[in-house]
């Protein structure tokens, strides 16, 4: 397994990261082509408004794809929250993982590590105490290695 340093996104980066969730959003659809309606060009428009926000909620990590200048290898996003406190969180800032991906010739070398880890710390430095995510069967051994543990909160979810 080669370990990789990530680095924190920008807005230049918004194309090749709406380009991996789209990796995430395929393989979490059984590998059916997902619709082309608009949504990637509306996350690329949410993530170069909010990459570069001078006190940002949002931060992304990534993974520079050797040999191709331009492309991602790999990434992790995440989301600052507020909520009111309670006694295992005062201040009710949470953090939220998700849009972890990479791409499919270059997973197993650490590079979803490496961008999960750095977003981590980034809420460390934030002073972020509690952070959730979502975890596939095929990734929650890694999440159980950085600390995360299963929860009993059932999650819910209505459309509108």
């Amino acid at each position: 397994m080669t370990v990789s340093e990530a680095r924190r996104a920008t807005a230049a980066d918004a194309a090749e990261l709406a380009r991996l969730r789209g990796v995430l959003l395929t393989s979490m659809n059984g590998g059916e082509e997902l619709p082309a309606n608009g949504w990637r060009e509306a996350v690329e428009k949410t993530l170069r408004r909010r990459l570069d926000e001078p006190d940002p909620t949002m931060a992304a990590f990534v993974v520079d794809s050797t040999g191709e200048p331009g492309r991602l290898a790999a990434c992790a996003v995440g989301t600052i929250d507020l909520r009111l406190g309670g006694p295992g969180n005062h201040s009710g800032e949470m953090g939220y993982v998700f849009s972890v991906a990479t791409d499919p010739g270059q997973r197993r070398r650490g590079y979803s590590r490496a961008c999960v880890t750095a977003l981590l710390d980034w809420y460390r430095e934030r002073g972020i105490k509690v952070v959730d995510l979502r975890a596939s069967a095929e990734a929650e051994p890694l999440y159980l290695s950085l600390g995360f543990a299963r929860t009993s909160d059932p999650a819910m979810r209505l459309k509108l």
